[in-house]
Parts: C-alpha cells; structure tokens; sequence
C-alpha cells in the first residue's frame, strides 16, 4: 500500500469504453477552454495547452492556492511529462528522488522491493514531493504564460452546451461565463460529473488513511544507511505501517496506517475525523507488535502533523465526455486509480497530457471528432494495465502460502518499462496519421 495525500480509491473489477455518439458540429480547434479546479491537473491541463497554443482559463473555488498538505509520489511517467512542459528542472530540488520500495516483514526481512525510478533504466527516479510545491511552481509557470487562474469561482451547473459555439457555465454567486470546452478537473467528489451523472454518488469505503509526520532523526535509522526508506512494514495480525521521506533533504517522514470503519461505527468515524488526539492513539496502537523503528516513529507526534483521508470509491464510468463533447472529465472525476503502484496523480497527469496533445493536432485529421474517442480508449488500456499490475502487486503483499492466492503467482520482477517510459507524442502521432486524409 502506498500513501499520497491524494484521496484513495479501490480498483473496478472491469472497465468498458462506449465509443462517443459523433456530433457533426463539434469543432476541436478551441479558441479558449474553461478548466474548473486548479489542482495539479487542472494546473498541468492549462500548462500544456498552452503549450500546444490553445487559450485557457483556470477557475477555483478556494479564495487562494491550494495548500492542503501532504505530498505525492511522481514516477518517471509523470516527471517525464513535467519535463515536458518545463516544470521538472524547478520541482526536481524541492523533492525527495528514490528509485525503490522497500517492504519488511515483522522481522525486519527485507521481503519485496518495488522499483519506482532509475535515471539508468528511465531517465528519472521517482520523487516524492510536498503537493504545495508542485501548486507553487505550476502558478508561477501559469503567471508567466499569462494564463489566468481565477479564484473564489466555485463551479455550479452547466447552464446550456451549443454544438456550434461552445458550453455556458455558472458559479455559486450567480455569475455565468462560456467556453468552447469546459474540463472538470475538480476531483473524486466533481461537480462537473454531475453535468453527465447527476445520479451519481461517491461511496465511502469506510477505511481512512491515518498519517502524521514526523522529523526522520526520531527513527534512529542505521548511520550506515542499511535501512532504506520509502518503507512498509508488514505483519500478518497488525497490518502494514508505512514510512516515507516528504523533505528534500529526507529529513521529514510520513507515516501511516490504514484505519477501518464498519457502517455500525460510523459515528465513530465521524469523530476520528477531527479527533486528532484519537488519531494519534490510533497510530500507536499495537507498536510494541512492530520493529523498533515502528515504535520510534510514533513515540511523539505532533496534533498539527496530523491529517486524515478518508477512502471513496467511484463507479466505472462509461464516457468521460458530454454527447456534445463540450464537458470532459479526468483525473479522480472520471476513473479511479487503487493505490498499490503510487499511480494516482500520475495517471491523471497522462489524462492532461495526451489530450491537450490531440487538442493541438485535431484539426490535422480527417474526423476531428474522433480524438476524444482515441483519448479515451487509449487511457482506458493504460488504466486496464495499470488495474492489472495492482492486482500483481496486491497478490504479493499477501503472505505466502495464503489460500486466498491460487498457485503460478508469478515472483519475477515487474516489466515497468511500458509504465515508466511511454511515449506520448510517438503514440498521438501515429494515430493523427492513421486518420489523415
């Protein structure tokens, strides 16, 4: 189990594509597109939009910049992405590199390792960076590119799409503006999905992640560095602790537990929620069961160090677009990625990269139309993939010998390269041939 900041979700058990119904209106060509949400994607979308030369503005509800803590964990796939668009070399130093995963047993057996970068194999080692951070160094590219970000817009309804002209759009105070192409990046909980699934509602899973952090030097790791970190410890009655570096210089750690909640004691949960101090006492719990750095690492927490997320899921969902095409979801709106790979934000900075790719070159096509129909079927298998490498993942964490696992469990080290080195624009390009005229 990895722990990012970024809310969590469970795997669907299968996804499916509906091939988009066509709108002979629709013009890809967008002169200026509305993105509600200034997170990392819908600050990333606006980034390589303007990248591919298409006008954008972004619209958050909060009054500022994001800062909700915690930090996130960036593999190759994603740094590569920001390299891109030019933001790699400024987050690169104000994030911690690694290339493993290491999980121990009780024991403190080194049982599985889990590669998540090499500047050798990948170009990039993985990174964990404070999510602020990255909202920082995306605002300031946006203010340079003259990109505005309007804040304290917090997105209501769509009020009208028109095939020919666009989608017209209202906030909470009444106010309205219009856009050839509105994007919901606003997350698990999106408004913008409700445009497409007003029905729709998230489910809380009744798990919660449980962190806090805490100064590394309390661990009292090995001074030869024996002891590597990013790790999770494992036991088979206690369940896993995690511990993850979030400075630059490694000199903070996460750590973490995962908390369960039965429907029956969900006013417990209610209070957990903003019970720090219960919090805390539920991260110590039972560390006498765990090895000693375990112990070290909850034997002072501070109550501001303390955050708690909460587990959703959403259903799989058959179209990521509006009939018009006019409203596009990504990111935590339109799919949900489990957290076994670290994969979350990663795969949502895909969604926001390969489309502001086909919106840059749709006009070269024969069936403009399509490109949201190729950028949806070409996530979703990457997805799938994803989903796949979970349950492999997921398969292993499980002790050997478990009868929950099937014989030909495979122990090999995982093939990462399809996942760590994609190549966007050679796969974007070779579709916008294939449809030429």
């Amino acid at each position: 189990m990895l722990y990012t900041s970024s809310h969590i979700l469970i795997k669907s058990s299968s996804y499916h594509i509906l091939v988009l119904s066509t709108c002979k209106h629709f013009r890809p060509n967008m002169s200026n597109v509305a993105i509600i949400g200034a997170g990392l994607s819908g600050l990333t979308l606006a980034l390589a939009l303007h990248q591919q030369g298409i006008a954008s503005t972004v619209y958050e509800s909060r009054p500022t910049p994001l800062d909700i803590g915690g930090a996130v964990m960036l593999s190759p796939n994603a740094l590569r992405i920001l390299d891109a668009l030019g933001i790699y070399s400024v987050v690169a130093p104000r994030g911690y590199s690694f290339d493993r995963l290491d999980f121990r047993d009780g024991d403190e057996n080194v049982t599985e390792t889990y590669e998540f970068g090499s500047m050798e194999k990948y170009g990039y080692s993985g990174m964990r960076i404070y999510r602020y951070e990255l909202i920082n160094a995306l605002v300031a590219a946006l203010q340079e590119n003259g990109i505005a970000i309007k804040y304290g817009h917090k997105f209501s309804h769509i009020a009208s799409e028109e095939d020919s002209s666009g989608v017209s759009f209202a906030f909470v105070d009444g106010s309205t503006e219009t856009a050839n192409l509105l994007v919901g990046a606003d997350g698990i909980h999106s408004t913008v999905r409700k445009h497409m699934y007003p029905d729709l509602e998230t489910r809380f899973l009744g798990m919660a992640g449980i962190t806090a952090a805490v100064p590394t030097a309390q661990l009292k790791l090995p001074t030869d560095g024996s002891y590597h970190i990013p790790v999770t410890i494992m036991t088979p009655a206690h369940g896993a602790f995690v511990i993850a570096p979030q400075h630059s210089d490694g000199s903070e750690v996460l750590i973490g537990k995962q908390r369960r909640v039965l429907e029956h004691e969900r006013s417990q949960w209610e209070r957990a929620a903003v019970d720090k101090e219960e919090a805390i006492a539920f991260l110590q719990k039972d560390a006498e069961f765990f090895p000693d750095v375990v112990q070290n690492a909850v034997s002072q927490i501070s109550l501001d160090k303390i955050n708690v997320w909460p587990f959703y899921m959403v259903p799989k969902l058959d179209r990521w677009a509006s009939p018009s095409r006019r409203v596009i979801i990504l990111g935590d709106a339109a799919h949900a990625i489990p957290p076994s790979a670290g994969q979350g934000i990663n795969q949502a900075l895909e969604d926001v990269y390969t489309l502001a790719l086909l919106l840059g070159r749709a006009g070269e096509i024969r069936d403009p139309q399509a490109s949201l129909d190729f950028w949806q079927q070409y996530r979703q298998a990457r997805i799938d993939r994803v989903l796949a490498l979970n349950h492999q993942i997921d398969l292993r964490r499980m002790p050997v010998g478990d009868s929950a696992i099937t014989t030909g469990v495979s122990r090999e080290p995982f093939d990462l390269n399809w996942l760590y080195k994609p190549d966007f624009k050679k796969d974007v390009g070779e579709w916008v041939a294939s449809q030429k005229n």
